[in-house]
């Protein structure tokens, strides 16, 4: 028997059940050991890292800096994408979760990162669900249209299918996000003043590997 509001077999709660276990194991060995840093925590928090990064499951942004609860403020989407500055209505959740990061939690550092094996920037460089509508793929094509000009230059040189072309546009997405942080005036005017710095960032899902953005010339480079 299934509940048609929420799609789920009556007597299936195997993925429930597996989510369960892991919260108490989180209780076992995540919080009870550290309760000291959790009652700070339940006082306030004071990241001093903003990291923009994919909704991709297998690029977790705590695991892969291996950082506690409370070090850094994270938000996740198709492609680590950063919109740029508007005004227009409109539902802006990035752009509300980093001027939160930016003019109320002070943050001194905003890290995109990119990674490896991203579903959107390589649905935006085959440009595969163009004139898809919405609920069957037109939020994503609507989304990642972000990536139309940067894509451009991909496709030229190293064609819309293969690893070598998906990674440039992997990279290629970083360096949208950067620019178009540099959008939002208090972004722009802290940057400026040398009290927030922006870095790009990439992981290499196949070997673990994470890669430096570097300021002036763009380019990528792995962490020693």
């Amino acid at each position: 028997m299934t509940d048609s509001s929420t799609g789920t077999s009556a007597g299936d709660n195997r993925v429930l059940d597996g989510l369960i276990a892991g919260y108490r194991r989180f209780r076992d060995s995540g919080w009870t050991p550290h309760r000291e840093r959790w009652a700070r925590l339940s006082e306030g928090q004071q990241p001093e890292v903003m990291i923009v990064a994919c909704s991709d499951s297998r690029v977790d942004p705590s695991q892969i800096f291996d950082v506690d609860p409370g070090e850094i403020f994270v938000v996740r989407n198709v492609a680590a994408l950063v919109p740029p500055f508007e005004t227009s209505p409109g539902h802006h959740g990035v752009s509300a979760a980093l001027e939160f990061a930016v003019q109320v939690l002070k943050v001194k550092e905003i890290v995109v990162m990119g990674h490896g094996m991203c579903g959107g920037c390589k649905a935006a460089l085959t440009q595969e669900l163009h004139g898809t509508e919405p609920g069957e793929g037109g939020f994503i094509a609507d989304w990642i249209s972000m990536l139309d000009e940067a894509r451009a230059p991909v496709a030229a040189e190293f064609g819309t299918s293969g690893r070598p072309a998906e990674r440039e546009m992997e990279q290629a997405a970083v360096r949208v996000s950067i620019e178009n942080l540099m959008s939002f005036p208090c972004v722009r005017h802290k940057v400026k003043n040398g009290e927030l710095t922006l870095r790009g960032t990439f992981f290499a899902i196949s070997d673990g590997v994470l890669h430096l953005m570097d300021q002036k010339t763009g380019e990528f480079a792995p962490v020693a």
